[in-house]
């Protein structure tokens, strides 16, 4: 658990968020991101495996529940601002609903040719 000194010490966002980048532990690849509350953060903390905030179906959601791609978190990191979170994970599986190993598998200009709406 948490104390309320480390979470009040983060910069949450006005909607009581946090932004959490996803990062492979062994291949340095980051896989995805996505907004954590402070109980998905404590819960995060408490089984080990990575439990994010879903802001369009405003809930929890525990990353591979459905999958089974789940991502052990090894390490949390805090940036210099405190208001982004750097979760270091074994994975499970790939990290995009896609099927993809990580999220960011297009770049802006392939983007830009033909933007995939998902």
């Amino acid at each position: 658990m948490l104390d309320e000194a480390t979470i009040q010490g983060l910069k949450w966002n006005e909607n009581g968020l946090i932004a959490a980048i996803v990062q492979n532990v062994h291949s340095g690849q980051v896989l995805m991101m996505a907004w954590m509350n402070s109980e998905a953060l404590q819960m995060t903390l408490e089984t080990g495996e990575a439990v994010f905030y879903s802001r369009s179906r405003a809930t929890l959601w525990h990353k591979g529940e459905t999958s089974g791609n789940t991502q052990r978190v090894v390490e949390i990191r805090v940036d210099c601002d405190a208001d982004t979170l750097l979760l270091q994970v074994e994975p499970k599986g790939p990290a995009c609903h896609t099927g993809n190993e990580h999220c960011f598998f297009r770049t802006l200009d392939e983007f830009s040719q033909k933007p995939e709406r998902l």
